[in-house]
């Protein structure tokens, strides 16, 4: 059948190939696709993949040979679901495949807060260690994570990965989740309401889905309930925060930091009110970006493929 990738340089830049796909179906790849190219590239394919190109109703209903979609990752908003399903076409995702890279970079970002690491490595390139009278010097306070208290917001399998990270070093896990989760066997650990988790906890990672219901939830009155010396990670997605109502934050000292892998409209613009803002880390949505998530990632695709050519359809998010 007649595949089309329209959006795969992110998955694949050149060190992931797509020959378990080329195996098994006539393969097409754009690196990527604008809106208005999207019904000239697709008009003829039997199986379209997705990762962030944005398949609506109108663009579902206007491709006569579709009959499969796979999107190119966990979240799957990018679909339509309902008009997909109106014309009984299953839409697959790829879940799993990156809980453990997303809860590395959460560290990679706490870390770098707490030992100050590039600061640090700046400021010894620099020449300020040489100058200094002392066998060592630190510009910032460092701080020791074991006895902090790590809030997790969600608690799927990226957020019981964070647990049990932040379990080996030492921290007490406080979790909120708004469905009932088995607790973990590691102590100290405890479900908690939202509002006790922020008010409560010396780091905050979000680890949720985006909803309806969720969306700018981070905002200027839940963050005034935080530890003045409270840090915010966020490595889910960007609109789950109020990036107003943060900006402010950290530039009066509500809080002492964030870190975020995401922002609401990616890639980031000059315009983002968290541009400039001071106490704040951004990386440009890598977490999930490891090799070895990236190639999982299409493993588990070449499976969903392969399974609605077979007729038995796996990990599939919509009703047909």
């Amino acid at each position: 059948m007649k595949t089309v990738i329209l959006d795969g340089y992110t998955l694949n830049p050149g060190d992931n190939p797509w020959t378990g796909l080329e195996e098994i179906c006539e393969l097409t790849v754009y690196d990527r696709t604008k809106p208005d190219q999207i019904l000239e590239r697709a008009i003829d394919a039997d199986i379209i993949l997705t990762n962030k190109t944005i398949l609506n109703a109108d663009i579902i209903r206007t491709l006569p040979k579709l009959k499969f979609i796979s999107v190119l990752a966990t979240g799957y908003n990018v679909v339509d679901l309902e008009a997909a399903a109106q014309r009984n076409i299953p839409v697959s995702n790829v879940p799993g495949y990156s809980p453990p890279s997303v809860a590395q970079h959460v560290f990679a970002l706490l870390l770098n807060h707490a030992n100050r690491v590039a600061i640090h490595d700046r400021a010894v390139k620099e020449g300020q260690w040489a100058q200094q009278d002392d066998f060592c010097f630190w510009t910032t306070p460092l701080i020791e994570l074991a006895g902090k208290k790590m809030g997790i917001v969600g608690f799927g399998d990226i957020g019981k990965r964070v647990g049990i990270i932040a379990n080996s070093f030492g921290m007490e896990v406080l979790v909120y989740a708004p469905r009932p989760k088995p607790a973990p066997e590691y102590t100290p650990f405890s479900f908690v309401s939202l509002g006790e988790l922020f008010r409560e906890a010396d780091v905050v990672s979000l680890h949720c889905p985006l909803t309806v219901e969720n969306g700018n939830f981070i905002n200027s009155k839940l963050l005034s309930t935080m530890k003045s010396n409270a840090y915010l990670i966020n490595t889910a997605r960007g609109p789950l925060i109020d990036e107003a109502a943060l900006a402010t934050a950290l530039t009066k000292g509500v809080i002492s930091g964030a870190a975020l892998d995401v922002v609401g409209d990616e890639p980031m613009l000059p315009g983002n009110p968290l541009s400039g803002t001071p106490n704040l880390t951004i990386t440009p949505h890598i977490a999930w970006a490891t090799l070895e998530a990236r190639s999982r990632l299409t493993n588990t695709t070449v499976k969903n493929v392969k399974a609605f050519l077979d007729g038995k359809n796996i990990n599939v998010v919509n009703e047909t």
